[in-house]
């Protein structure tokens, strides 16, 4: 599955590895009101865009018949492990959390 990630400076990182993952979500300590996430999409058209205070938002911009979700209070861990299952291509268990729609 092809994935990539935008970092805070919305840079795009193809095919990042959990490494990569990590220093880009670790861009948000540098986020501003011009630059506030970092996020990771999903050929399927799902992504997720992480901000800081531990906001995360799920949403599919191609396919507008499911309204985008968020969490609030998410863990840095808890968005390692988001990044990843969406880079694996496991939408159902993304999708499964449960988010405020």
């Amino acid at each position: 599955m092809s994935c990539f990630m935008y970092d805070v400076m919305g840079r795009t990182v193809d095919e990042p590895d959990p490494e990569m993952v990590r220093r880009v979500l670790d861009g948000l300590a540098q986020a501003d009101d011009e630059h506030p996430d970092v996020s990771l999409a999903h050929e399927s058209g799902w992504c997720l865009s992480a901000f800081g205070g531990d906001l995360v938002v799920w949403e599919n911009p191609v396919d507008d018949s499911m309204a985008p979700g968020e969490m609030r209070d998410v863990s840095r861990e808890e968005i390692l492990q988001l990044f990843g299952l969406l880079a694996a291509g496991d939408i159902t268990s993304v999708d499964e959390r449960p988010w405020r729609r």
